[in-house]
């Protein structure tokens, strides 16, 4: 089949990706559309509807305008039978994703590796901090970084390959017409500009519909072998993908956090629930996915990043905690003036971070 027939028969109403693959599979090399009446009614018999719209080629003016619109954008349209296509959307397990995709930019999406990273659209400072630390950790395996350019950790993901070198994916719930949100237009700019892509199964004109972003995390979830949930409430779209990452037999890992944070809560009852692996650092994930980790920079290097991150009161105690080798946490609170809610979070974060290390007695010193 040519491009058009491609995109045509991605559009007949009611057939879906696992059906359009059965029907593939009985005509490998034969144009769909070019089927005989009596042949195709046998094959949908009791979805009539199905052969019918197939027969009257009833797709193939909107399909055409599709073809125009990705001609004149530069789109690449990628269907599942083209090399190019993304393997990892074509396993047995996937079959429910997308036969044909938009692509804007030239990546290739079919690396020897790649990982998603997805969370809460209402990330805290230390969510976007250990998005930026992990995704630096990545930069020598040119590990690609899938995420749905959505706000808050979606945001941080493709900022940081970006700011660290690495090739990017943004998977869109909508026509590559528009950018959703808006204010991420310039963001997905830079993701073409620094050799990204823009993917969807949605044609130009999509309306933007609150369903079609969980159907947008199916494919954020196959296009990664692993999937890092960063931060995530009880509900929500990163949970989600991560459901479906598990179901596509890809491992997932999740951040913890303090029980009593909000967008802690999700991402801590995955690992307690055996549904999520505890991420503490990019070496948990390279271990567990058999991936080596090649040219690391020094751990004071690491440590000199991670300190550059650091808000100036997460600052003040670990120059409390230098400056006296070791000290307890209520020490801590008398000489730094905080509260010791506060002061208590912030050493739980930089004990996460291995900035610190606990004691027994609620003492701690520097991690180095």
């Amino acid at each position: 089949m040519d491009t058009l027939a491609k995109i045509a028969l991605s559009m007949i109403p009611s057939l879906g990706p696992t059906s359009c693959r059965k029907l593939l599979d009985l005509y490998p090399n034969e144009d769909i559309f070019a089927l005989p009446s009596k042949e195709l009614k046998s094959v949908f018999n009791g979805h009539l509807a199905i052969a019918e719209a197939i027969l009257d080629k009833a797709t193939h003016a909107r399909a055409e305008e599709e073809l125009r619109f990705a001609e004149r954008n530069g789109l690449r349209v990628l269907f599942c039978t083209d090399p190019e296509y993304p393997e990892r959307l074509n396993r047995e397990e996937t079959q429910d994703c997308p036969v044909l995709l938009y692509v804007k930019g030239s990546l290739d999406l079919n690396p020897e590796r790649s990982v998603a990273v997805v969370g809460t659209r209402r990330a805290t400072p230390q969510g976007r901090n250990f998005t930026d630390l992990l995704v630096g950790q990545l930069q020598p395996l040119n590990t690609p970084i899938v995420s749905g350019l959505a706000y808050g950790i979606d945001s941080a993901a493709h900022t940081a390959a970006l700011e660290h070198g690495l090739p990017t994916v943004a998977v869109l719930g909508h026509g590559l017409d528009i950018i959703y949100p808006s204010q991420n237009k310039h963001l997905a700019e830079q993701i073409i500009e620094q050799g990204g892509a823009l993917v969807t199964e949605y044609p130009s004109g999509t309306a933007i519909n609150p369903r079609y972003f969980p159907a947008r995390n199916r494919i954020i979830a196959a296009l990664a072998d692993a999937t890092v949930v960063v931060e995530a409430s009880e509900r929500g779209g990163a949970l989600i993908t991560a459901a479906i990452a598990g179901g596509y037999h890809r491992e997932v890992f999740a951040v913890p956090g303090r029980p009593t944070d909000t967008y802690s809560k999700g991402t801590n009852n995955l690992i307690a629930t055996n549904k999520a692996i505890i991420l503490r650092d990019a070496d948990d994930l390279c271990y567990q996915m058999g991936w080596p980790l090649p040219n690391r920079q020094s751990k004071r290097e690491a440590q000199q990043e991670l300190f550059r991150t650091l808000s100036p009161d997460a600052q003040r105690l670990y120059d409390l905690l230098k400056g006296q080798g070791q000290l307890t946490l209520d020490e801590l609170v008398t000489l730094s003036g905080m509260s010791m809610p506060k002061v208590a979070g912030m050493m739980f974060d930089l004990e996460m971070q291995k900035v610190v290390q606990a004691l027994p007695g609620r003492l701690y010193q520097p991690a180095d």
